[in-house]
């Protein structure tokens, strides 16, 4: 099943962002189940994530979730994984 990880990082902290970037999308990388992933623009600026990525179950997407290193670097003021069902694309 495909899932959406929706992420809103706290303001004022796109240096951070930044400085984990290598380290989350080695993230991404190793794990292999993302599908597709981007970041959320705010006045040309990244400000927040959504990846989607396919698990077997919803405790599995949040397991994904809990390890990205953005979220260890406490870049985020939000997460939500919530199931998702690709129609267009």
């Amino acid at each position: 099943m495909l899932y959406a990880v929706i992420c809103r990082d706290k303001p004022g902290h796109l240096p951070l962002r930044q400085a984990t970037r290598a380290d989350h999308l080695a993230y991404i990388e190793s794990t292999g189940i993302v599908r597709m992933a981007g970041p959320f623009l705010k006045d040309g600026a990244m400000c927040g994530s959504l990846v989607i990525v396919e698990a077997d179950d919803l405790a599995a997407a949040q397991a994904w979730a809990d390890g990205d290193p953005y979220k260890a670097a406490g870049l985020f003021e939000s997460t939500e994984v919530i199931e998702w069902k690709k129609v267009i694309g």
